[in-house]
C-alpha cells in the first residue's frame, strides 16, 4: 500500500516536491528505502497529515482513507 501511495504521491511534480522537503528524503534515499518501515511510514505520515491528499491516494488506489491509517499504525509495530 505505500508503494502505491509513493507512486500517487510522485505523480505529481509539486506534491512530490513538498514530499521530500517535508520528509526530509532525496530521491536517492527514497529509491534506495523503498523496503525500509521508516520510508514506508514516511509516505503514509505524508498523506495522514493532510487530508485532502489522504482522501485522494485512497481513492486513486482504491480504499478508504482509514486503511491507509490503519497501515501507518501497523508499521509501528
Amino acid at each position: 500500500m505505500a508503494l502505491q501511495a509513493l507512486a500517487w504521491i510522485l505523480a505529481d511534480e509539486p506534491r512530490a516536491q513538498r514530499f521530500l522537503a517535508l520528509t526530509g528524503l532525496t530521491p536517492d534515499s527514497l529509491r534506495d528505502g523503498l523496503s525500509d518501515k521508516s520510508v514506508q511510514a514516511a509516505v503514509l505520515d505524508f498523506l495522514c497529515a493532510h487530508e485532502p491528499d489522504l482522501v485522494a491516494a485512497a481513492e486513486a488506489i482504491g480504499i478508504e482513507p482509514v486503511e491507509i491509517a490503519t497501515a501507518r499504525e501497523r508499521l509501528d509495530r
